[in-house]
């Protein structure tokens, strides 16, 4: 099973080909157990106000790249002092 520092790695260099479970994973990972999860869809809270989740769903087995491309930017966001990534930003390094 790879790690999650694994699998963001492989996010970074191609975000087409990431599995939906393992971006569930990482999504589970910096942003709790989804708040919603019907169907082929996942909402995920954020801790900061405006755009307030993220949104991935499950296209026969694989995540949409777009939405993988969100999952990183939000976690690069995280990872931002003030944003509340406490204890999470050493895995994106």
């Amino acid at each position: 099973m790879a790690s999650i520092k694994e699998i963001l790695a492989a996010m970074r260099r191609n975000p087409k080909g990431v599995s939906f479970s393992d971006l569930c994973k990482v999504c589970d990972h910096f942003f709790g157990e989804a708040r919603q999860s019907s169907g082929s869809h996942r909402v995920y809270k954020t801790p900061w106000q405006g755009d307030p989740r993220v949104n991935i769903q499950n296209d026969k087995g694989m995540a949409k790249a777009y939405q993988v491309r969100q999952v990183l930017k939000a976690i690069e966001r995280l990872a931002r002092p003030g944003e509340g990534a406490e204890g999470k930003d050493n895995v994106t390094k």
